[in-house]
């Protein structure tokens, strides 16, 4: 995700308050950035849809504000590689205010995480979000009692429907300096901490937190202290931690959870009632059978159908309608202004940059993706995703897919850069290569996957079914050998999912999703569109096109049996995937590939090399060499796989 850094005021600026956003995952966050800034940050009803931090800047009550949106985080305590960054954020940057975001619905896990927040002594606003989910569980919150039992602002929230945003925004504009209220963990340990704390610099801020995590013997505490405050002080903690636990006969941390604990009991107590649940029985029935071994199956074809449905009967027509009444008339004028020869063929010749770039671009590959993104956010805003993720370990969990390695192998289908970078959650070495590999090989995004969609809708349902048939088993098989050879690299953990919701989705937001994606699709990908074209051009003008496609005869042609036009968009798989699939639109419209090629060509493209920014999340989370090594193998895999899968057909029809 970018950072948007909107105003130019530098970010020290005294004029300029920061505000972070925190939360447990799949909060409502990045919705409530949303409303606060009226910047955008994609929201998803699933976890792990915020990966890095987004900040934009705002005004409430003529003072500026700096908003941050940050990953999700459970606790400031033995921290996840991501929750680190959040910790480390907190802790590095001077933040005047910590909204957190909780989950009515999870009030106790949520309580938490703010018990440990309120150990900052920052100044805190609470965002009480899904107020309207857990009214239709029969359970209410007197966010009134809340606040008064933390001490800090408590504001009820739909943030979804943008209810609760006025009065955050004034709550936030109203916080004083001094932080809440503390939780006492005990007068001997509050001693303990006292001492601690004489030892950091008296202007050091977060002396509580920073004493707290020295005593329960936080792995990387010690290293924020030394670049913060130097060895001496270090050492001086070191020290005075060692005469506390000298002679000490009880678990410091036990202690301090069980005093946590009776908290947490007392206050979700004081300010949970119960009323008369209202009827949700289908929506908790439907999200039960998605992720039953059984009735879930059905499910996910019910949802693959319908997306194919739409992407042919719909997205393809439209296609069609804008090449036939937009682009052709313009060929046509074009080509009757200007002869035959190197203008026309840069203009609109089989790699000219208006053909192959800009037409290929806004009138092919626009219409199917815009379509398929509606149809793919609706899905992710009910909350099917999450029970999927369940459906999906049950069904590969002795496969090398199991534990929480199942999570970013199923927002691969959305993106596979974003969940390769999703794959920093995964403590285990094994899971996290066997992830990374599994993501970069046979799963298409959801650019790649409305785009095949639309290739395969073009000759029939059946070659649809091969294809994703084959990518499963290839999964499949790739994923258990993966498990063999990976038999040194540590086990994975328990696996535990955090389901949402199932919801109607919110047509407003859903819209507003599709919007920025297909705004985001046209930023990033229109200029790779245009300057592939040239590139294709110049190749070909110097005669290297037609030696590549020589030297790769005995492979595109003798091998897999596909047309020597398919080597433009496997050479544009290693830029952009959708500039691939807009070639393959192309010869398939032309005739120039069959049913037998078709299907062996989307395989192909969507196994042979992953795009340009998930090679670098992979180099990011596994290591240049190991991202070599993957590339590599998925490559020769990949021509295999085709080849055997094209003589397999040949044989069988």
């Amino acid at each position: 995700m970018l950072i948007n850094q909107l105003m130019n005021m530098p970010t020290g600026s005294p004029q300029i308050k920061k505000v972070m956003l925190v939360g447990l995952p799949n909060t409502g966050k990045s919705q409530v950035y949303n409303n606060l800034t009226g910047d955008y940050s994609v929201v998803a009803n699933s976890p792990l849809t915020t990966l890095e931090t987004k900040r934009a800047r705002c005004r409430l009550a003529e003072q500026s504000y700096e908003v941050i949106d940050s990953p999700g985080l459970h606790s400031l305590y033995n921290p996840s590689e991501e929750e680190l960054t959040v910790r480390d954020l907190i802790l590095s940057e001077e933040i005047d205010i910590l909204v957190q975001c909780m989950d009515a619905c999870r009030l106790k896990q949520s309580l938490t995480l703010t018990a440990h927040l309120l150990t900052l002594g920052i100044p805190m606003v609470i965002s009480l979000n899904s107020m309207d989910e857990i009214a239709r569980k029969g359970i209410s919150i007197d966010p009134v009692a809340l606040s008064r039992l933390l001490g800090v602002q408590v504001v009820a929230s739909v943030a979804v429907q943008g209810q609760g945003t006025e009065e955050l925004k004034e709550a936030i504009s109203r916080v004083e300096a001094g932080g809440p209220e503390i939780i006492p963990c005990g007068e001997k340990i509050e001693g303990w901490l006292a001492e601690l704390g004489s030892k950091l610099p008296v202007e050091a801020p977060y002396k509580r937190a920073i004493s707290l995590l020295v005593l329960l013997d936080d792995p990387l505490i010690l290293d924020y202290v030394n670049k913060m405050y130097g060895p001496a002080a270090v050492n001086d903690l070191q020290q005075q931690v060692k005469l506390i636990k000298g002679n000490l006969r009880f678990n410091i941390g036990q202690v301090i959870n069980q005093q946590r604990s009776r908290w947490l009991d007392r206050v979700a107590e004081e300010v949970t009632h119960r009323t008369k649940p209202q009827s949700h029985g289908f929506a908790q029935e439907f999200a039960r059978l998605s992720r039953h071994p059984v009735f879930g199956i059905p499910i996910l074809l019910v949802f693959l159908y319908s997306m194919f449905y739409v992407v042919v009967n719909v997205a393809n027509v439209i296609s069609e309608w804008m090449s036939d009444v937009l682009w052709m008339p313009v060929e046509a004028k074009i080509s009757g202004l200007i002869p035959l020869g190197f203008w026309h063929d840069f203009l609109i010749g089989d790699y000219g940059i208006l053909s192959m770039g800009l037409a290929n671009a806004l009138m092919t590959v626009l219409p199917i993706l815009s379509v398929f993104f509606l149809v793919f956010n609706i899905i992710e805003d009910i909350g099917y995703l999450p029970n999927l993720s369940v459906l999906t370990k049950r069904l590969l969990g002795k496969l090398g897919l199991s534990g929480s390695a199942i999570i970013p192998l199923v927002l691969g289908f959305g993106c596979k850069t974003v969940a390769t970078l999703s794959t920093k959650t995964l403590k285990s070495k094994k899971e996290k290569y066997i992830a990374v590999y599994l993501i970069a090989f046979a799963i298409p995004c959801a650019a790649q996957m409305g785009l095949n969609m639309s290739i395969l809708g073009r000759i029939g349902l059946s070659a649809f079914v091969i294809v994703f048939s084959v990518l499963f088993v290839v999964e499949i098989l790739v994923g258990m050998a993966l498990n063999k050879i990976l038999t040194k690299q540590g086990q994975g953990l328990v696996f535990i999912q955090e389901l949402t919701a199932i919801r109607l989705p919110n047509l407003k937001g859903v819209l507003k999703k599709t919007y920025y994606r297909i705004y985001w699709f046209l930023k990033e990908s229109l200029p790779v569109f245009l300057g592939a074209a040239l590139a294709l051009f110049v190749i070909d003008k110097l005669g290297v096109l037609t030696a590549t496609k020589r030297l790769l005869n005995p492979l595109i042609e003798g091998f897999l049996g596909l047309p020597s036009a398919m080597t433009d968009a496997i050479i544009l798989c290693l830029v952009r995937h959708e500039a691939a699939a807009g070639v393959m639109i192309n010869l398939v419209k032309k005739g120039q590939l069959d049913y037998i090629q078709c299907i062996v060509a989307v395989t192909v493209t969507t196994m042979v090399v992953p795009c340009f920014a998930n090679i670098m999340a992979m180099a990011k989370e596994v290591g240049g060499k190991q991202t070599l090594v993957m590339i590599i193998l998925i490559v020769m895999s990949s021509f295999a796989i085709g080849g055997a899968l094209r003589w397999t057909l040949v044989a069988l029809l």
